[in-house]
C-alpha cells in the first residue's frame, strides 16, 4: 500500500495524542492529498457526510511488535490482554483505524482538495492509506459490550494553569490543550509530582507536572 493523504496536526509528536478519536472534539486537522489524487473528483459527494473512517499508519513507532498481548492504559498498565482485543498502536500490521467528523472541504485550496476535520487522534505527518464515509444504518451499533472498557472510567486530571501562564494561547487552543492534558498524557508508570513534562502543541512547549489528581502547567515556551 502506499499513502493517499497526509494529516496535519497541531501535535507534532506522539505524546499528548489522544487515545481515541472523538474524545477531544476541538482538535482539528488537515487531510492532504498526494499530488496524484489532488483532483476534486476523488471527494465529489463526500460533503453530504458529517464523519469519515480513517485507515493511517502509526509511521512514529520504532520497533515491530511481536508480542501477543499489551497492557492497555485503562488498566493502568497493570493488566496484559490480547493484542487484538485492544486498540494499542503496537500491532503486527501498525495500521490505525479512526472516525473523525468532517468540519469542511475546501476545494480552493492550492494544495489541492483539503478535508478538514475534528476529533482526531492523529500526529502530524501521519500517512493515510484510505478515506470511507461513516454510514449510520452500518457502522453505528448502540447498546452494545465493549469489553474491559465498560468496566474501567478513564479519570480525567483537573488542569490548572499557574497565574500568568496561557495567555499565549487563543481561547480555542486553550480549551484543546486544556482537555488533552486532562486525559494524562503521561506514561501509565510515571507517578513523580516534580517532574516536569513537555508536550508539543504547534510551535509550543506546553510543560507541566502532575501532583496527585491536579495536573499544573508551569510554563508554555515558543518553540525555535
Amino acid at each position: 500500500m502506499k499513502p493517499i493523504a497526509t494529516f496535519h496536526s497541531p501535535l507534532t509528536s506522539k505524546f499528548g495524542i489522544p487515545r481515541q478519536s472523538g474524545i477531544v472534539e476541538g482538535l482539528e486537522g488537515e487531510i492532504v492529498f498526494q499530488q496524484e489524487y489532488r483532483n476534486p473528483d476523488y471527494v465529489r459527494g463526500l460533503e453530504g457526510f458529517d464523519y469519515i473512517w480513517l485507515l493511517w499508519g502509526f509511521s512514529a513507532n520504532s520497533h515491530v511488535a511481536h508480542s501477543a498481548t499489551v497492557r492497555p492504559p485503562l488498566l493502568g498498565g497493570n493488566q496484559a490482554m490480547g493484542v487484538f482485543a485492544t486498540r494499542s498502536p503496537y500491532r503486527p500490521n501498525p495500521i490505525g483505524l479512526s472516525s473523525v467528523r468532517i468540519v469542511r472541504i475546501d476545494l480552493d485550496d492550492t494544495r489541492g482538495p483539503v478535508i478538514h476535520v475534528s476529533g482526531a487522534d492523529l500526529m502530524d505527518g501521519t500517512p493515510i492509506f484510505d478515506i470511507k464515509p461513516y454510514v449510520e444504518y452500518a457502522d453505528s451499533h448502540v447498546g452494545v459490550r465493549s469489553g474491559f472498557v465498560d468496566q474501567r472510567e478513564w479519570k480525567c486530571l483537573d488542569v490548572v494553569f499557574v497565574e500568568g501562564v496561557g495567555e499565549c494561547l487563543d481561547d480555542d487552543d486553550r480549551e484543546v490543550v486544556t482537555r488533552l492534558l486532562s486525559l494524562d498524557p503521561r506514561p501509565h508508570f510515571h507517578d513523580d509530582p516534580q517532574r516536569v513534562y513537555g508536550m508539543p502543541f504547534r510551535n509550543f512547549d506546553i510543560r507541566f507536572r502532575v501532583e496527585g489528581r491536579k495536573l499544573l502547567v508551569v510554563e508554555i515556551a515558543k518553540l525555535s
